[in-house]
């Protein structure tokens, strides 16, 4: 399925016995007819990429917390970072693991990354931004991208790459906007307990990979399938497949589609295998990342940053915030939860219900109902959604209230 969105979002469910990846990907040949609109003008940046320079990309990470769990350590923010580094270098311990008919292929993107040193303020900074948001869960809207919403507001997507680290609901690991999106949402969100290779992290999803990943659809790299039964990634050395490939699969993995005996690339990190079982980028792929960079590219800005040398810094670093004693006055219940049919709403402490509109999402993020409140006590009708585990929005930007429901 495609989606005509500048976004992509990947997550995991539990099946009987594992839990997996998947990933909802755009057109992103879509995406690109919109590049053009976001490319510097001509001459606004001094230079060209050098052949096969180093390209360091300073990164924010905007952490979003509502309780204790989620305020993840500087150490385990780190790991991340240390595991993109390994994983864009090869540098990964893994590496050993490419099968040898692969390793000719396997490339150092020669593509770094390094917490900001200097704010857009250029104030110093040690690049991670923690907040405490009145928000138990956000959802692939987007809220997580604006201090309005309960999020946090990106930094100058010219000079950083943003990456939102929070409770994502449902099933989402983590989504990316590809190349040519609103620079206000551009960048990477992914959830705290699969972010880092230390702390609290969910199994098959413990080694960085999903940051990995989704970075790598922030430079414009398609799934290896190329969202397409027997599709193409534009990427020519690597194998055409016919779909993706979930847990860890035993090589060679041969389908109707392979070109050869060798089967599947699915150790790229571009397919939706564990974490345990990526281990590479190709040539092809480094060439068409570091494409993003060149001269008049949509990236090239980046050549120019100097948010990693901590020495142009000026003033003190700002605070961490920490989790407050008292929550937001206003707030709102449902009643009965679980529900059979109708839900109740009632508002609290003088949050006014009337005029917003009550939307709900499914596990996957999915908006599956919408209804405008015309009155301070509103009735929502369930009755035609499955059962299973659902999120009810209220309102939007600062006044956004989310509460989970069980629908039986």
């Amino acid at each position: 399925m495609k989606l005509f969105l500048p976004l992509l979002i990947c997550s995991f469910f539990f099946s009987n016995i594992h839990a997996q990846r998947t990933c909802v990907a755009p057109n992103l040949d879509k995406q690109r007819t919109n590049i053009s609109k976001e490319l510097p003008a001509p001459g606004v940046y001094s230079r060209d990429t050098i052949s096969n320079e180093i390209i360091t990309i300073p990164v924010v990470i905007h952490l979003l917390f509502n309780n204790a769990a989620q305020n993840i350590s500087d150490q385990q923010i780190i790991s991340q970072l240390t595991a993109l580094n390994n994983d864009y270098r090869r540098l990964n311990s893994d590496a050993t693991n490419t099968p040898l008919v692969f390793q000719s292929a396997a490339a150092d993107t020669r593509i770094m990354f390094c917490l900001a040193q200097v704010d857009p303020q250029g104030r110093v900074t040690k690049g991670i931004v923690r907040k405490y948001t009145s928000l138990e869960y956000f959802l692939g809207d987007d809220g997580m991208k604006f201090s309005a919403a309960g999020g946090d507001d990106a930094w100058d997507n010219k000079k950083y790459l943003n990456i939102w680290v929070c409770n994502m609901f449902g099933r989402s690991l983590g989504y990316a906007t590809a190349p040519g999106g609103p620079a206000e949402k551009d960048g990477v969100v992914i959830n705290f307990d699969v972010f880092g290779t230390v702390g609290n992290l969910r199994t098959n999803f413990d080694k960085g990979r999903t940051a990995t990943h989704e970075v790598g659809h922030w430079m414009g790299l398609k799934h290896v399938w190329g969202d397409e039964s027997c599709g193409s990634d534009d990427v020519e050395d690597t194998p055409r497949q016919l779909s993706y490939n979930f847990n860890c699969p035993t090589f060679p993995r041969v389908t109707s589609c392979s070109p050869n005996g060798n089967g599947d690339m699915f150790m790229n990190y571009m397919d939706l295998t564990n974490d345990a079982c990526m281990n590479m980028f190709t040539y092809g792929q480094k060439i068409r990342m570091r494409s993003l960079f060149a001269s008049n590219g949509p990236k090239n800005s980046f050549l120019n940053s100097f948010a990693c040398d901590s020495s142009l810094a000026t003033g003190a670093p700002i605070a961490d915030d920490t989790i407050p004693v008292v929550k937001p006055a206003g707030f709102v219940k449902v009643y009965p939860n679980p529900v059979v049919d109708v839900v109740n709403i009632m508002a609290m402490n003088d949050y006014i219900l009337e005029g917003k509109n009550c939307t709900v999402f499914n596990m996957a993020g999915i908006k599956v109902l919408q209804q405008a409140l015309s009155t301070n006590r509103p009735v929502v009708n369930l009755s035609k959604l499955p059962a299973g585990v659902y999120i009810l929005k209220i309102g939007e930007g600062s006044e956004r209230k989310m509460l989970k429901i069980i629908k039986i």
